[in-house]
């Protein structure tokens, strides 16, 4: 199995494109490869699933209950609202907000959406402010939470994808 390769984000304008082995990397830099990598295959598999697709949940075994393929992406996108929030705001009650979206353009839109905050969110760690305590935990922490979050409901879709015969993007041989 090959390892992932994901686009360097927050690297300088003619930067190496892989830096050598014992450079320092930024928190921002380090988080920012990593939430690019996620959005990138999060992304490509909400847009792989067709429209009429987007209300589909598994019935067949221990499935009931689960939330749809459109209601993971939108809880996703939420939930990148908690994690990538700044910690010098309050929070606010955006459930209803998610509610109303039904279409794919709207939750695709939100979903994007939530990446550019998240994208502001990690530009924002620094090596003085990583690890230090805000309300919700430290920063550093929060970014890897809500990756690990989304990694997970990454997980699921595929699941959905592949029972509607679809290979997510990430795992189409693109030679």
């Amino acid at each position: 199995i090959a390892a992932p390769t994901f686009a360097l984000a927050q690297m300088p304008a003619g930067a190496p494109a892989k830096p050598a082995v014992g450079t320092q990397m930024t928190p921002s830099a380090t988080y920012g490869k990593l939430l690019s990598g996620m959005e990138q295959e999060f992304v490509g598999a909400a847009e792989a699933m067709p429209e009429d697709k987007f209300n589909f949940a598994p019935t067949q075994g221990e499935f009931k209950g689960v939330r749809s393929f459109g209601d993971q992406v939108k809880h996703v996108a939420q939930a990148n609202g908690f994690f990538f929030h700044d910690p010098s705001k309050p929070m606010t009650d955006n459930s209803a907000e998610f509610d109303k979206l039904k279409t794919k353009a709207e939750i695709v839109k939100a979903l994007k959406d939530s990446f550019t905050q998240a994208h502001a969110y990690v530009d924002g760690i620094t090596p003085e402010n990583a690890f230090v305590m805000t309300a919700n935990g430290t920063r550093g922490g929060m970014a890897a939470f809500g990756i690990a979050h989304m990694m997970d409901h990454y997980g699921q879709m595929v699941v959905y994808l592949r029972m509607n015969g679809i290979v997510p993007p990430a795992s189409r041989d693109n030679k």
